[in-house]
């Protein structure tokens, strides 16, 4: 892909859009941009929106969503399975189970348990399905989340695999839901299999702990994308990613997903951009989404304290002029079943579910709250995480935060990593684009 690839707002800013740097410190003499939103004219729909894709903003979002965008896209795709008729499958590790009380949708569950510290095995035949150009989403239930990974493996009648894997699943306990996963591609037999000519499919659950129970509904089918695609997320809006990683991205034409963190920026902490450097990114092509107070948010009991916590976050980034507050990076990647129902309020699509493995997702499929990430730690990982999604047609969302830190790579690698990635057949997207792609619901 061409350096010179750049983005709607990139065009718009080249094409003399005014800066927003000059705005810092002038807040006190404007009206609250949330205000402006949500005063006399909430009865008529946010000027810019886009009525070919719900939710979508061109400009300033308002400060409460028109939907609950979980709720809407619940069920995308094709049903394959609704698990109403558990004689189908056969569960050759761990045991499986109806569960009529525990359902997402329909009458029942299929409920499964490890033997102990045994991963679980379940299948059923796929003789006479043709699954190419298909990728697959199921709703997922667990008590035991963390140190968990959910498999989808298709086997054609030759033996050849291919396998689909939620790495890690952060919803925290003991205030779970359902939430629904389309994995992208975590591995698949050097000749891949003949997917109009499959044996089976098996679900997987893999786990390191003492056991593990999983509850799943509702397998669908969705179309492939026609090419591959990659988020570059950064989080906390540190100075490092100002002063090293952008003057990279501007050369090679790549927005990143930034989410910084409020409270650091306005107590113009070491090391943190300020928010006229935040507005310059924003018009260099930046996307800026919520972070929000940074503490783990499932932590808060009170749903009217966890209602005003999400509010006062999103009206921040609103008053200061950032167009991405429709997403969320939950902080510490910190969520349950109570903040997700709080959160749709207020933002259509953000995460994580997040692994220091290759952990992608495809673009029709996912829940709009708890996609996948990959830690941007190393750099085998994301260079794998990013030919998989040109190989799959699926999405990456690659993490980081400082090149200090554990968590990233250092400088020289990630510049590698911009390389490869200008190499291969993907598109560099964010938040707007991926959710312009999920809420086409196929």
């Amino acid at each position: 892909m061409s350096r010179k690839r750049a983005t709607r707002r990139r065009f718009l800013a080249l094409s003399g859009a005014a800066g927003l740097t000059g705005m810092a410190g002038c807040a006190d003499r404007l009206k609250s941009a949330s205000e402006e939103i949500n005063g006399d004219s909430a009865d008529e729909p946010p000027a810019g929106s886009d009525g070919s894709t719900p939710g979508l903003t061109d400009g300033m979002p308002p400060l409460e969503t028109e939907f609950d965008s979980r709720e809407r896209y619940r069920q995308p795709g094709e049903a394959l399975d609704d698990f109403g008729d558990l004689d189908a499958w056969t569960v050759s590790r761990g045991s499986g189970e109806a569960d009529t009380d525990v359902v997402f949708d329909g009458e029942q569950s299929f409920k499964l348990q490890s033997n102990g510290s045994e991963n679980i095995v379940a299948e059923r035949s796929l003789e006479g399905e043709d699954l190419t150009e298909t990728d697959l989403s199921v709703m997922v239930r667990t008590t035991t989340p963390q140190s968990i990974a959910i498999n989808l493996r298709l086997v054609d009648q030759f033996g050849t695999e291919k396998v689909y894997s939620l790495r890690e699943i952060r919803y925290r306990a003991p205030d779970i839901g359902w939430f629904r996963t389309s994995p992208g591609v975590f591995q698949q037999d050097e000749v891949g299999p003949s997917l109009d000519y499959l044996d089976r499919l098996e679900i997987q659950v893999l786990h390191s702990m003492p056991e593990a129970e999983v509850w799943v509904d509702d397998l669908r089918t969705h179309e492939t994308p026609d090419q591959g695609y990659v988020m570059l997320s950064w989080d906390d809006g540190m100075l490092d990613y100002y002063e090293t990683a952008a003057p990279l991205h501007d050369e090679y034409g790549f927005p990143a997903v930034q989410a910084p963190v409020p409270r650091w920026v306005e107590q113009g902490r070491a090391g943190v951009m300020s928010l006229s450097e935040l507005q310059e990114r924003q018009e260099a092509g930046d996307q800026i989404v919520v972070h929000g107070t940074h503490d783990p948010i499932h932590e808060l009991d009170d749903e009217d304290v966890l209602e005003e916590r999400l509010r006062n976050d999103k009206r921040w980034y609103i008053d200061n002029g950032f167009e991405g507050a429709n997403y969320i990076v939950h902080p510490h990647n910190s969520f349950d079943k109570t903040s997700l129902e709080q959160t749709t309020a207020y933002h259509y699509c953000g995460g994580f579910n997040q692994s220091g493995s290759v952990n992608t997702t495809s673009v029709y499929g996912f829940d709009p709250l708890a996609l996948p990430r990959t830690i941007g730690h190393d750099l085998g990982i994301s260079k794998r995480s990013v030919d998989l999604a040109a190989q799959h047609n699926q999405c990456t969302i690659l993490n980081f935060h400082t090149f200090d830190a554990d968590n990233t790579m250092p400088e020289g690698d990630y510049e590698t990593l911009l390389e490869h990635i200008d190499s291969a057949d993907v598109e560099v997207i964010t938040f707007d684009d991926l959710w312009r792609l999920r809420a086409g619901d196929r």
